[in-house]
């Protein structure tokens, strides 16, 4: 299957791609460029907020705004004023971090985490923020805290740290948030890329952005086998989300970052949004409960 080419957005690096089932939009960040998009397939509207440094993830919360993640922490966006309040930034210590890939679990809480942007391994770290917008660190010793996701009976976690080039598995508490049992269920090889954004299906299935390979593959967790590929014309596929009126359309954010002139040449589409049609939808994105 091949996507097609829905907003020729040129981001530098597109990330962090959530379908928002209450706007019937589609939110999605360009990391490099400062800035929260919400995109309106319909109509074709795209809509730009820039937050004043570097914003990797953005998830919507009930009581208004976004909650987004940020170069210098884990904060709220009022988009009413355009302002980004910073809630608690718990790598102030370790400046060469910044925060990267985020959800809200079941129950509401925000989970990102962290990447070293000199590429430092291991220096990164998973954190989840409770409703209270008490913050831990669940995770330590990651190098590129990626995708993240829970499964339809909330008794499993699954988490993408990518330079382990594998989806894990772990046991989940939804009353607590506590995890556990970590285990391999998705291991990526290496021809087909690195396995970056990540979302869900009705199915249970996972659907996984590979980072260089230009294409987001569909995945059993139990049985860690790959059953669906969609092709996409740019090799730096970063993130994908399940939406649309029956949360079957398939978008897929892209980046055009460490691309040579002569790639980009080639490749006029990088840095765009796309989308594919699939035969199974997915599950509303959870807003953040705090």
């Amino acid at each position: 299957m091949d996507a097609e080419l829905i907003l020729d957005a040129k981001a530098t690096l597109g990330e962090g791609a959530l379908w928002d089932s209450r706007r019937q939009r589609l939110w999605w960040v360009d990391i490099e460029g400062h800035q929260v998009h919400l995109f309106d397939a319909i109509s074709g509207v795209d809509e730009a907020i820039d937050v004043g440094q570097r914003v990797s993830t953005v998830v919507p919360r009930a009581r208004g705004g976004v909650m987004v993640g940020l170069q210098h922490g884990l904060g709220w966006l009022d988009l009413e004023h355009r302002r980004v309040d910073v809630i608690v930034d718990p790598e102030s210590h370790v400046p060469d971090n910044r925060f990267n890939d985020g959800k809200c679990d079941p129950a509401g809480r925000f989970w990102a985490g962290t990447i070293s942007m000199t590429r430092t391994p291991v220096a990164a770290s998973l954190w989840c923020m409770d409703t209270d917008r008490s913050v831990r660190r669940v995770l330590e010793s990651v190098t590129n805290s990626n995708g993240i996701a829970w499964s339809l009976d909330q008794a499993t976690m699954y988490y993408i740290d990518t330079a382990t080039r594998r989806v894990d598995a772990f046991d989940y508490q939804v009353d607590t948030g506590q995890i556990g049992n970590r285990r391999p269920v998705v291991v990526v090889p290496d021809e087909l890329g690195k396995p970056d954004g990540m979302t869900i299906d009705a199915e249970g299935m996972l659907w996984v952005a590979l980072w260089g390979g230009g294409q987001v593959t569909r995945w059993d967790p139990q049985a860690g086998r790959l059953l669906e590929t969609v092709h996409v014309p740019t090799p730096r596929t970063s993130s994908c989300a399940l939406g649309g009126a029956d949360l079957r359309d398939l978008y897929i954010t892209t980046a055009r970052t460490g691309a040579t002139v002569e790639e980009l040449q080639q490749q006029p589409q990088a840095g765009g949004i796309f989308v594919a049609r699939v035969a199974v939808g997915g599950v509303p994105a959870i807003e953040f409960a705090g």
